[in-house]
């Protein structure tokens, strides 16, 4: 915990303090409703200008709940709610429901595959992905992830998912908004090619990945419908390119069922996909 928020924390026999620990409460909250309604993050002008609180007051609070990964901040200043944040937000309320029915499947899933299995959801900004749950391989040499962590959409198993799901006008935006980085020789970058992948994730109902994130590493995933059709989530599972490679069909089809059974325990309807 940094300093910034211990000390908000700690009592104190200090009136000042009694009286400034409150505010600082309210104000952590007030900036944490601000970044929830609003899709492209802000700035701190912008913040200040919302909470309307001085630009001193807010800037320890930013960097202690930057540093706890509570929020994040992009190289142009913008402030987004982080992955410790958004990991604690799809556990509580239907997030919750999700998290506890998935969590039996993907321990099936990984002792029916020996790779790592994982649940993963969309950020409320939509540009990234995150991780809300693992169960890891016993493998010595396995996938190994941390619940909250952000993946990129564009060249992960979950996030080809997730993408191929968006409708035309939100993929067209994100296409047009999003930096992708070539991080090996096999991601896919390109505009066209990526609306070409998608549209195979869309027709097959799973998305792979080859070394196209980190070199030497695969991944599967397939996508958790909602009663209405919406996706909600995915089922991954990642390993080593070799081992991934040589069980493929055996992997894909347990992929696809686990991702079907996360979808029956939470009343969805593949039949509604759009």
């Amino acid at each position: 915990m940094t300093d910034d928020l211990t000390t908000l924390l700690e009592p104190s026999s200090s009136p000042a303090a009694v009286r400034a620990g409150p505010q600082s409460v309210g104000r952590i909250f007030a900036i944490l409703e601000t970044l929830e309604a609003s899709e492209r993050g802000a700035t701190l002008s912008e913040l200040a200008t919302s909470i309307d609180a001085p630009k001193t007051s807010l800037v320890g609070l930013l960097s202690g709940l930057t540093a706890e990964d509570c929020l994040v901040r992009d190289e142009t200043g913008r402030y987004f709610l982080g992955p410790r944040f958004v990991a604690l937000a799809m556990r509580t309320s239907a997030g919750r429901e999700l998290v506890a029915s998935a969590h039996p499947v993907l321990e099936v899933l990984v002792d029916a595959s020996g790779e790592t299995a994982v649940l993963g959801a969309l950020t409320p900004d939509a540009e990234m992905a995150v991780y809300l749950d693992k169960v890891e391989s016993q493998n010595p040499i396995r996938y190994a992830v941390t619940v909250g962590e952000r993946r990129d959409l564009y060249c992960t198993a979950i996030g080809k998912v997730l993408l191929a799901y968006f409708g035309s006008a939100r993929l067209s935006e994100y296409l047009k908004s999003s930096t992708r980085e070539k991080f090996t020789p096999t991601t896919i970058t390109g505009s066209r090619a990526l609306q070409e992948e998608l549209a195979q994730v869309r027709h097959d109902g799973l998305a792979r990945t080859n070394s196209e994130r980190i070199n030497g590493a695969s991944g599967l995933a397939a996508p958790i419908f909602s009663y209405d059709g919406e996706v909600i989530a995915a089922v991954l599972i990642a390993g080593p390119s070799e081992r991934m490679s040589s069980n493929l069909e055996k992997n894909e089809q347990l992929v696809r069922q686990a991702a079907a059974d996360c979808t029956r325990l939470v009343g969805g309807n593949e039949e509604l996909k759009p």
